[in-house]
């Protein structure tokens, strides 16, 4: 509830909401690795609201993104931060003790090009922790919802008659349908590791039945978190 209540000045107040996911996202990854003196690449770290969160809790922090303007987002780039592509990550296989993405995935055209990278990228023994925005949820078009339900390009059009410009999320180009199902595929499918949750990241814990049921999972999960212990 609380991160629902961050998340409404997310556009207004962005400090406010991402400095609040941040803390929730070392909270739960604490329960599958110690961070303190972990290296993490956050792949897509944007500005860098969640570097001060994972340093707080000891680790070594790197960021990658493919956006420089969304890199100065706070001023100057920060030291630690890569500009690089998520889908071809320019770091050496077994580099990392914790690769990280929060809301990434549904943004690069082959998102599970992406998720294997970030596995390769990770040691043995490390975590991959993929969580990304579902299409079918009530966030999927991002600002353009809840009109994705009728169609990405048509709720793209229609944004772009309201507010008189583009969103910021474009369907297509920057803004792409990737769902639970995709998501379970390629858990299934990948051979690198052990998978240890496919979860929804904020639905309350007696709900995480509902990601077992096609369909109804696609329509009540906001994101979901795939992590999976590297072999």
């Amino acid at each position: 509830m609380q991160l629902f209540r961050d998340f409404r000045v997310e556009q207004t107040d962005p400090r406010r909401f991402y400095s609040a996911l941040a803390a929730d996202s070392v909270g739960q990854l604490s329960g599958y690795l110690d961070l303190a003196g972990a290296t993490v690449l956050d792949v897509g770290g944007g500005p860098g609201y969640f570097r001060d969160a994972f340093r707080a809790a000891g680790a070594e922090y790197w960021a990658l993104d493919a956006d420089v303007g969304e890199l100065a987002g706070l001023g100057a780039i920060a030291r630690g931060t890569v500009v690089g592509d998520g889908m071809n990550l320019p770091f050496r296989d077994g580099a990392v003790d914790l690769c990280y993405s929060s809301n990434v995935l549904e943004h690069v055209p082959r998102p599970w090009d992406m998720a294997d990278e970030m596995l390769r990228v990770t040691r043995a023994g490390g975590i991959a922790f993929i969580s990304y925005t579902l299409w079918w949820g009530p966030w999927g078009g991002h600002e353009t919802s809840p009109w994705h339900y009728l169609g990405g390009r048509l709720a793209r059009r229609r944004y772009r008659r309201t507010h008189g410009h583009e969103p910021k999320n474009k369907f297509g180009e920057s803004l792409f349908a990737v769902t639970v199902r995709d998501g379970v595929a390629w858990a299934r499918r990948q051979r690198a590791g052990e998978v240890l949750a496919v979860i929804p990241r904020y639905n309350p814990r007696w709900s995480y039945w509902m990601t077992r049921v096609p369909l109804l999972r696609e329509l009540v999960t906001w994101n979901l978190v795939i992590v999976v212990r590297k072999g």
